[in-house]
């Protein structure tokens, strides 16, 4: 903005507005955080985020099942161990619709019907698990995430988080630091984005990319952490760049 160098030249409003807007970004991407942690932990069978779990949203597990790693992963706490330990059991052995009808439909009838049978079902675009047809689609070999889905995520993603990398470091520009540190923190989170996106199809053909999946995702946080604190600080904290030299 003409005539403004630093956070000090600002009125007390738009400082008000930048700290609002970068907290609601803060909280915002820690919410993020904890949906992915919820929704990809647990997919390998252990406990915690691993690449291995990583690794299976997207490349998915060919050795094993759909309905597995939903059982293992996001759907655990839906299921106590023991029902959860019968129904893989049913998987693993073949899954025929003689162990659905004995062991796995009066599990499913308990733990999981209430969402995923008839109407509700259908009104959450979930499957149907109040049949074995309505199993079926989910017994086969886990593909993990489709190109079709990944295309669709890829340009919500780039689209979203682009602008509000943007904002952030819009604001962030206006800190007082060493340049070349300042143009890094600027670049890095959209390189980051772009390298994470992108290593998703890569880990879609093979699983070991999934490490730069946990990279580029960490590298990302970590630089867009640094900006909002770093502004945060130097809005309220640091009313005159001092000893800084360099404001642009």
């Amino acid at each position: 903005m003409p005539g403004h160098n630093s956070f000090a030249d600002f009125s007390v409003s738009v400082k008000l507005l930048f700290t609002a807007f970068l907290l609601t970004i803060g909280i915002g991407y820690l919410m993020a955080l904890g949906y992915l942690y919820l929704t990809h932990t647990g997919l390998d069978g252990g406990k915690g985020l691993t690449v291995q779990d990583i690794a299976i949203s997207y490349y998915g597990n060919r050795s094993g099942t759909r309905m597995e790693a939903m059982l293992r992963g996001p759907m655990a706490v839906y299921s106590k161990p023991l029902d959860t330990a019968l129904l893989v059991d049913w998987l693993q052995s073949g899954a025929t619709q003689t162990g659905y009808d004995a062991i796995a439909r009066p599990i499913l009838q308990k733990d999981c019907l209430a969402c995923h049978g008839g109407e509700s079902a259908k009104r959450m675009n979930i499957p149907d698990f109040s049949t074995y047809e309505g199993v079926a689609g989910v017994i086969k070999t886990n593909p993990g995430a489709s190109i079709a889905s990944l295309v669709r995520l890829s340009h919500i993603h780039l689209f979203g988080i682009g602008i509000l990398l943007f904002a952030v470091g819009f604001i962030f520009s206006f800190a007082a630091m060493n340049k070349w540190l300042k143009w890094t923190l600027v670049v890095l989170p959209f390189a980051s984005v772009i390298t994470d996106i992108l290593s998703w199809f890569l880990t879609k053909w093979d699983p070991t990319y999934a490490w730069i999946v946990l990279i580029s995702g960490g590298v990302m946080g970590a630089a867009l952490g640094i900006q909002i604190l770093v502004s945060l600080y130097q809005i309220w904290l640091l009313p005159r760049p001092g000893i800084l030299s360099e404001t642009h």
